[in-house]
């Protein structure tokens, strides 16, 4: 049972690891016994990572590219290959949020944040599949949002490029699904990041999120990291083409959201 999710001794690859939701997935997969590659941009981020894990008995490879480069991209997982061997699991997690309405974002925001949210997947994609090929077998796990299901307004083209994941996500499976490659997506909901821990800094804000989840709560990263983690292993050999809600139910909420007298319940609604 050591080695339940089948990871120990395998080679996984990681975006966006240098810090929350990533560097949580990266954790988990040291923690199962696997050897991974933490892929970023921010160098010096994903190198304070990988120093943190190895120090703890992890096995990890630092990689420092844009994944929106496909020649950066490429060179990243020859080199990850003969590091740490052929990766089996390829975690696309890397992100971008440029803030804007739609009638106001301008034309580069719009393009750097598809370019990173879906194209880079398709890049890392693309550069691990020959890894999988290779072994016979392969598992990638797409983090795609909440706002991909629902619009995330004022966010530019966030919500566009989430909600292309998803599609790209289930495009993959059935198409490289006979090769043996895997293709999931994961949509977190509210998970509690240093992008966004400086909103809980404000009275009361924690407790009007978590009123909307039918948890009760907002998620921290581990919650996407272990979902990740088992999509990755051999426990989710069946599953494929999958979109995977983990928000703590708050999708589910929305006619408790919609004010009924005499039906609301206050820990619903979010009052005091």
């Amino acid at each position: 049972m050591n080695n339940w999710l089948g990871l120990a001794g395998k080679t996984c690859a990681v975006t966006g690891a240098a810090s929350g939701i990533g560097a949580a997935i990266a954790e988990a997969l040291v923690a199962a016994g696997a050897s991974v590659a933490l892929v970023d941009r921010n160098a010096e981020g994903v190198q304070l990572v990988s120093d943190r894990l190895n120090t703890a008995g992890g096995k990890t490879l630092a990689v420092a590219i844009d994944t929106s480069d496909e020649a950066a991209v490429r060179a990243a997982a020859d080199r990850i290959r003969t590091q740490l061997g052929p990766c089996s699991a390829l975690i696309n997690n890397a992100g971008l949020l440029r803030a804007a309405p739609l009638a106001d974002v301008s034309l580069s925001d719009w393009n750097s944040v598809l370019a990173v949210n879906l194209t880079g997947y398709l890049f890392c994609a693309r550069s691990f599949a020959p890894h999988m090929r290779e072994l016979g077998h392969g598992s990638i796990v797409n983090v795609a949002s909440i706002s991909a299901l629902n619009p995330q307004t004022n966010s530019g083209a966030y919500s566009a490029s989430k909600a292309g994941v998803l599609l790209l996500s289930k495009q993959m499976a059935a198409e490289w699904g006979p090769e043996g490659i895997r293709s999931n997506a994961i949509c977190p909901g509210m998970i509690r990041t240093a992008l966004s821990a400086k909103f809980y800094e404000e009275p009361g804000f924690e407790k009007k999120r978590a009123a909307v989840t039918a948890s009760r709560r907002v998620g921290e990263p581990e919650d996407i990291a272990n979902v990740a983690v088992f999509l990755a292993s051999d426990r989710a050999a069946y599953v494929n083409g999958a979109e995977l809600l983990v928000d703590g139910g708050m999708d589910c909420m929305l006619m408790d959201l919609v004010p009924r007298p005499g039906f609301n319940t206050q820990a619903a609604t979010g009052a005091h």
